[in-house]
């Protein structure tokens, strides 16, 4: 296992029993389940902020997509221009 710190956190009462509810159900103890809900929360975190920028990306490019499937494709500097922003986006 990888190296631990111990910390100590303040929950109100009614949270501590809850938690303490849920880590008797499940045969387990409040490190573990505090670490694993802290886990989840940062997984749940990254992946909003992914889905934020994906859309942003897609909001942008909306209106030079439409442009590239409403025009003929040959245009050779609208795709250099496409070409550009994707390259920024990375």
């Amino acid at each position: 296992m990888a190296q631990t710190k111990r910390i100590m956190i303040s929950v109100p009462n009614k949270l501590l029993q809850e938690v303490d509810q849920v880590v008797q159900e499940g045969n387990g103890n409040r490190s573990q389940f505090i670490r694993e809900a802290v886990q989840m929360y940062i997984l749940h975190r990254k992946r909003a902020t992914i889905r934020e920028q994906l859309k942003y990306g897609y909001q942008n490019m909306a209106d030079i997509n439409l442009l590239l499937a409403e025009e003929d494709s040959d245009d050779d500097q609208l795709l250099d221009h496409y070409e550009r922003l994707l390259a920024e986006a990375e």
